[in-house]
């Protein structure tokens, strides 16, 4: 057993570095490729006689997807994702004589969708604030930010003054991946920005480490993504809506409302920062009046027989 450990750990190992170093992917990333990888090694090592990873067959891989599958689907298909990733590795390397995984089903996936604040909503939120208090034009211009940009929480709390580009009309965002992308960014967006920048955070003594942070804390350092979730939580409520809104629901609602306005899926793709453009699709569902009425509108069956 310990042998079959030892032969898991090494390609694990191998694996990672290899993710690091050629695929240059953040810790986070890699933490969770071990993760999903790891499962797999303790589920096959508890097997008599164990299995190490280069005797994997597909047999083998459907009873232990039986065995995790009390986690939600989204889980069990993105751990399916990070094996099939490592038998991609082991394969290149000559340690295997073909990917088991690719024969392995995916659970299916709902593609249920959180709901997309209106325009309206978004502006009672960002109204709902009491700008008497120092902190509520952060949260303010953060929300905007999320809203104009398509930012996600980890993208908001981490974007650097030296990110900014004002006068150009664009930001530079670090997303998934540690992946760079320039983002263009709204009049209204910018002047919130300049007005932050200029007033509390030009006043803000900033810890050390944290002097490039766009938005901190009253202590001088960078904002906690639990803090911004909390930040939109009490906003929802006081602007009195019922809705399900979480700080991603900026970003849907950046993605639905460009794409409702006519927008090219590609281009929103590009915003996004996604890889695929499947992905996209997901974050851009249309409402059924909305395809309708462009279906009206602009084909040409339907643009005769309104017109005659």
């Amino acid at each position: 057993m310990e042998a079959t450990d030892k032969r898991w750990n090494d390609c694990i190992e191998d694996f990672l570095l290899y993710l690091r170093i050629d695929r240059s992917l953040s810790k986070q990333s890699l933490d969770a490729y071990r993760r999903d990888v790891r499962k797999l090694a303790s589920y096959a090592s508890r097997l008599t006689p164990p299995v190490p990873p280069e005797q994997m067959d597909l047999e083998t891989l459907r009873h232990f997807l039986k065995e995790i599958s009390g986690l939600a689907a989204a889980s069990q298909a993105r751990t399916v994702s990070g094996l099939r990733a490592f038998y991609h590795y082991l394969l290149l390397e000559d340690r295997v004589e073909k990917n088991p995984v690719d024969q392995l089903s995916l659970p299916k996936l709902s593609r249920k969708l959180p709901q997309v604040p209106s325009f309206q909503e978004i502006e009672a939120i960002e109204q709902s604030f009491d700008l008497s208090v120092p902190e509520n034009f952060r949260n303010k211009t953060m929300i905007e930010m999320m809203y104009s940009c398509g930012l996600r929480v980890s993208e908001v709390v981490n974007l650097r003054l030296s990110d900014l580009h004002l006068k150009e009309g664009f930001i530079r965002v670090v997303g998934k991946g540690d992946k760079q992308r320039i983002i263009p960014i709204g009049s209204y967006a910018s002047k919130l920005l300049r007005l932050h920048i200029r007033g509390r955070r030009a006043r803000q003594k900033a810890k050390k480490g944290q002097e490039d942070f766009v938005f901190l804390n009253r202590n001088g350092h960078a904002l906690t993504r639990e803090m911004v979730f909390q930040v939109v939580k009490k906003a929802v409520e006081d602007a009195g809506i019922r809705k399900n809104i979480s700080p991603h629901s900026f970003r849907h609602a950046f993605a639905t409302h460009l794409v409702e306005g006519g927008a090219d899926l590609r281009s929103v793709q590009e915003m996004l920062g996604h890889k695929n453009i499947t992905t996209t699709e997901i974050y851009t569902h249309l409402d059924r009046h909305f395809l309708e009425e462009t279906i009206r509108n602009f084909h040409p069956r339907y643009k005769k027989h309104t017109d005659s």
